[in-house]
């Protein structure tokens, strides 16, 4: 088992997921279900399956995780890029976010090469 809090992907996930949260809570009531629900949850699912990951016994299951952390961070990224076009996010604020993205996704793309060649596999995609 590895210590996710020692995890650089982790952390960068994890502070995403707060920026989130803290950025959400001034979005349209109307979109509480919705827009505002959908963002927290991707965004959470990025750190939430990387603990998920590095609590398995085989580097194969630890890198299926980190694929599924990879796709919500994507989906993350797709519901900031929708809130900016909504109106919820102003540009500025939309772009940073954006941005800390990207480099959670760096971070992510480098752990998953790093585990996939300990696994023998060669990772499935490249940086968005």
């Amino acid at each position: 088992m590895r210590d996710y809090t020692k995890i650089e992907a982790w952390k960068k996930a994890d502070d995403l997921t707060v920026a989130v949260y803290e950025r959400t809570r001034a979005f349209p009531r109307e979109e509480l279900y919705g827009l505002t629900s959908q963002l927290r949850r991707a965004a959470y699912s990025v750190p939430a399956n990387i603990v998920e990951g590095s609590s398995r016994e085989s580097k194969k299951d630890y890198l299926h995780f980190l694929y599924i952390a990879r796709g919500s961070l994507s989906e993350a990224q797709y519901f900031l890029h929708l809130a900016q076009r909504l109106g919820c996010l102003a540009g500025a604020e939309a772009e940073t976010m954006i941005g800390q993205t990207r480099r959670v996704f760096a971070c992510l793309h480098g752990l998953i090469q790093a585990v996939a060649k300990e696994v023998g596999n060669s990772p499935r995609c490249s940086l968005p």
